[in-house]
């Protein structure tokens, strides 16, 4: 066996369907359009969305909401994340450019740090914005927080 004799299995592919090619093939004369109307003639098509009459989705659904242009957004941060980057670079000050560093954020990232696990060291915290659990557990360590 090699590649000019490969051959699908039987009954696995189906010929295709050619229209307009006379009666004899069955798909002759109307080329399967049916009789008169705008969906037979050339270049029918009807707009996205569509539905035939009937109120379409689109206007049915109420509108909701919108994209504010002025959002910040922050990457998220904990501090159970902040004490294993302490503990394996010994560090006692935490900025924006250590994180960068260890690929936990990128240059133009915002960086939030949150309250989730548990931090057990004394650090020095620079972000852009921290949540009031986190800034609660950095301070009652005698560590320090910066907002950036």
């Amino acid at each position: 066996m090699d590649l000019s004799n490969l051959k699908p299995a039987e009954g696995s592919t189906k010929s295709e369907k050619r229209i307009g090619r006379g009666q004899g093939s069955g798909h002759g004369g109307t080329s399967t359009r049916g009789h008169k109307g705008a969906k037979s003639r050339s270049g029918y098509k009807t707009r996205r969305g569509f539905e035939g009459g009937q109120m379409p989705l689109q206007r049915v659904v109420p509108k909701f909401g919108f994209k504010n242009i002025n959002r910040k957004e922050f990457k998220a941060i904990n501090l159970d994340v902040i004490q294993e980057l302490a503990e394996n670079l010994k560090l006692t000050c935490i900025d924006v450019d250590t994180l960068v560093e260890a690929g936990m954020a990128s240059k133009r990232d915002r960086v939030k740090i949150l309250g989730d696990g548990v931090l057990n060291l004394k650090l020095e915290v620079k972000a852009h914005a921290f949540s009031k659990r986190a800034k609660e557990t950095i301070e009652k360590l005698e560590g320090t927080t910066e907002i950036l």
